[in-house]
């Protein structure tokens, strides 16, 4: 990761962490439970890979940071209901997630489902009434819209249901690109497409470029992530390591072998960093983004 990279991610990190617990419910106010749990699972854990990729698009497009900062809560808070979901014991049950007890272990099953639930009706709110955006109804409106379809039966939701229903099954590599372009690179998608709608001025040529880059490294972060299963351990992950395989889940390392599916992550990365272009030295923080995702340890 270069220095530059590594000093403008740390400052995103503290910024959106200061805005997620401004948005946040207070941890004392009634239900207490239930935010104490929406609080646990966001706050204080996470690369907040999300955020990162709303404010570096920001960055490119000369946007101020203050008015992304909605946006990027609000993509983080539904990757974090998303997480609680998905480690249900009715998904993939899973105790330890950014390194400490998953939500349900560490409240209960019934609080993590209405926290899961809260959080992404949270992010919605967020998006229609934030008023450090400062958009346009007409902004808000194609955020939400996007957010909505990132999220649903058609992007993350729809992905995770695919998910399930492939375990122990042989996928082709297109299925399983067409399973990760729903789970993994629908929201990543999202994060890029809030920024540039924040820009009312955009030219639609460079919201393409900037979208095809996002689908490219959405991939590529779920490419290392199947690496990261097989090669990682658990203390590093801050997750429990080798889940996928023991469940035998569909796996990029599985169908294409390790050797493959780094060659596959390398290629992702050299397709966005061609849907770059067309712009200069001040898209370098995206083009080292999408080195750091193929080449992270966690």
């Amino acid at each position: 990761m270069s220095n530059a990279l590594k000093d403008y991610l740390a400052s995103c990190q503290t910024r959106v962490e200061k805005a997620l617990d401004a948005r946040l419910p207070k941890a004392n106010l009634l239900p207490r439970k239930l935010h104490q749990a929406m609080r646990y699972s966001t706050l204080e854990g996470g690369k907040r890979m999300r955020p990162m990729l709303t404010y570096c698009t920001g960055k490119v497009l000369g946007l101020n940071p203050e008015v992304l900062d909605g946006p990027a809560c609000a993509v983080e808070f539904i990757h974090v209901y998303s997480l609680i979901h998905d480690d249900l014991p009715a998904m993939d049950d899973d105790d330890l997630r950014r390194g400490k007890a998953t939500c349900h272990v560490a409240f209960d099953e019934a609080t993590a489902i209405l926290a899961g639930d809260a959080l992404q009706a949270l992010a919605f709110e967020t998006l229609a009434n934030d008023p450090s955006m400062g958009a346009s109804p007409e902004q808000r409106i194609k955020m939400i819209t996007a957010l909505t379809k990132a999220s649903g039966s058609e992007g993350m939701v729809g992905g995770q249901a695919i998910d399930l229903e492939s375990v122990g099954k042989q996928l082709t590599l297109p299925e399983l690109e067409n399973m990760h372009i729903h789970k993994t690179g629908a929201l990543i998608r999202a994060s890029v497409q809030l920024a540039t709608l924040a820009d009312p001025d955009i030219a639609p040529d460079i919201a393409n470029k900037l979208d095809h880059y996002a689908k490219c490294i959405g991939l590529s972060f779920q490419v290392k992530d199947d690496i990261l299963d097989e090669e990682s351990d658990t203390e590093t992950l801050g997750k429990t390591q080798g889940k996928d395989q023991n469940s035998n889940k569909p796996t990029y390392p599985a169908l294409l072998g390790l050797k493959g599916a780094k060659e596959k992550a390398q290629a992702l990365h050299e397709k966005a960093i061609e849907s770059l272009s067309i712009f200069g030295t001040e898209a370098d923080l995206l083009r080292d983004l999408s080195l750091y995702i193929i080449q992270r340890e966690y």
